[in-house]
């Protein structure tokens, strides 16, 4: 792996675990094993590497939402391949990087508010209009005000004063609106098929 591949890596890593700000140029240096000179050799500033680290992580993301659509087997299906992707992804992260961003970094804010409000406005929209054609979702639905109130709460999870991070999980936060969304939404035919999705998830936790 190149040097430049190997400090994207491991500041991703360390960015999601204890958020970007408490992270330095030092402890990145440090926990590679390299001079800070070496970083510096690829990056000009800290900024450049955050707001690669996030570019990368959005377009990551992104590719492993067309994947998902892909793969899915219907539009249910694609919002429970949604939630594996989450718990990889939730488990470790720091619940005020989003802060960090917007305080710290706000030009990768605004790449974070980018790809929320075009790739994955997008890609709800997308499902929802995959599950009405399939008789998954009802037809009553007004489909983009449904695909602005999920994007809207994609990542209500971190807000710390409506879910406290001492009180709740991040990921139990998130799937647990994911599966009220899924409900709200669904037909009996798609009731059967969240139940189905849901089983197999949890069986997998087991």
């Amino acid at each position: 792996m190149e040097i430049k591949e190997r400090i994207l890596e491991k500041a991703e890593e360390l960015f999601l675990r204890f958020g970007v700000r408490s992270i330095t140029m030092d402890e990145i240096a440090s926990q590679l094993g390299i001079s800070k000179k070496t970083i510096y050799q690829s990056f000009a500033d800290k900024e450049e590497l955050v707001f690669m680290v996030f570019d990368n992580l959005f377009n990551h993301c992104s590719e492993d939402c067309v994947q998902d659509r892909a793969r899915a087997e219907n539009a249910i299906h694609e919002l429970f391949l949604a939630i594996d992707m989450m718990e990889g992804f939730l488990k470790t992260m720091n619940p005020y990087i989003l802060y960090d961003l917007e305080k710290y970094h706000p030009a990768v804010y605004k790449r974070f508010l980018s790809f929320k409000h075009g790739f994955l406005y997008q890609s709800i929209k997308d499902n929802v209009e995959w599950g009405i054609k399939e008789e998954l979702y009802r037809t009553d639905i007004n489909v983009e005000i449904v695909s602005r109130f999920r994007v809207g709460t994609a990542m209500l999870s971190l807000d710390a004063e409506t879910f406290p991070h001492n009180k709740f999980s991040v990921l139990e936060v998130e799937i647990q609106l994911l599966l009220l969304y899924a409900y709200g939404l669904a037909t009996p035919k798609g009731i059967k098929l969240i139940h189905k999705y849901n089983q197999q998830r949890e069986n997998k936790n087991v």
